[in-house]
């Protein structure tokens, strides 16, 4: 049985990335706020993935030429279930009921089950330090929304426990990725995993919420749905599976951590927003958790032993 190896040290080029994921899917949680506003959640989630599946056919069609086996059909249909359906239907419902704060502090869970799946599967091998990192980038999740954000679940433990849901599905959609499209291109990933997520959805959304007979939605909600479908889905996916295939599944959902801190920057660089000190408090745990996790500036700080051989005279 080969060894569980430790987890990639990523580099500039992965960290940019999953910074930008982090941004695209700040606003995932907004734009799923304003949308079941309108729309139940399984018609949300199913135009979720139905518009950012035609975008990356359309892309996939001009870009890619790989063949596409029954076997890798059948993962895609997985992959599907497991990164879009299952957690997209669990975070519209929870957010009929707890604001995106709080589902931003939750699902920031995910790479705490990631590192932990990661071990047991053998897919990484353990670490104390990239255990510690995760656990300080969380804490710094739930510093940075503060305290009243933890206190307006009003009571919806239910609706916690799906956006935890959501935080495994991601998690065990990672290592099983990882695993399932080793030499297939990010984009062909990306294009079979959001068609599949589309064609699990659409029967259970005509059959459950029955859209035909809802009343027409505002503009704000089609404006959030084709938001959430073209940049946090069509956008986002081919630069997932892009960092998946380099960096690992624990690497990658460090991308949960970072997307509550999108979020905070985008209010002040947009709206103007003055956030609370404990938020800038928050950002530094979050930012010491990912240096924690790398590594590599600790080891520069750390001294090294003074060599045992003395100089020839």
């Amino acid at each position: 049985m080969t060894p569980a190896a430790e987890s990639p040290v990523l580099g500039l080029t992965e960290w940019l990335l999953i910074g930008f994921l982090a941004f695209l899917w700040g606003g995932s949680f907004f734009f799923f706020a304003v949308a079941v506003h309108e729309l139940p959640p399984m018609t949300v989630a199913f135009g979720r993935v139905a518009i950012g599946g035609v975008v990356l056919l359309a892309l996939a069609l001009l870009t890619v030429r790989a063949p596409v086996t029954r076997r890798l059909l059948g993962a895609f249909l997985i992959m599907g279930l497991l990164n879009n359906a299952i957690p997209f239907t669990l975070t519209a419902t929870a957010q009929m009921h707890i604001d995106s704060g709080l589902a931003s502090i939750l699902n920031g869970t995910t790479p705490i089950f990631s590192a932990i799946l990661a071990v047991l599967v053998g897919q990484e091998a353990f670490a104390k330090r990239r255990l510690a990192g995760v656990v300080l980038g969380f804490l710094g999740v739930v510093v940075l929304l503060g305290p009243k954000t933890l206190a307006s679940g009003g009571g919806a433990g239910w609706s916690e426990l799906l956006v935890l849901g959501t935080a495994l599905s991601y998690a065990c959609a990672g290592i099983f990725g990882r695993r399932a499209f080793q030499g297939v291109p990010p984009m062909l990933t990306a294009t079979g995993q959001v068609v599949g997520a589309a064609l699990l959805l659409a029967p259970v959304a005509l059959l459950v919420d029955r859209p035909w007979q809802l009343a027409g939605p505002s503009p704000q909600a089609w404006g959030a749905l084709v938001g959430i479908g073209l940049l946090c889905t069509a956008l986002a996916y081919p630069i997932f599976f892009r960092v998946l295939r380099t960096a690992g599944a624990t690497n990658l959902m460090l991308v949960t951590l970072l997307n509550p801190v999108s979020a905070l920057l985008l209010g002040i660089l947009v709206l103007g927003e003055r956030p609370h000190w404990t938020a800038f408090a928050g950002m530094a745990l979050i930012f010491a958790g990912l240096l924690a996790m790398d590594g590599r500036v600790l080891d520069r700080l750390r001294p090294r032993p003074v060599s045992q051989n003395k100089p020839m005279r």
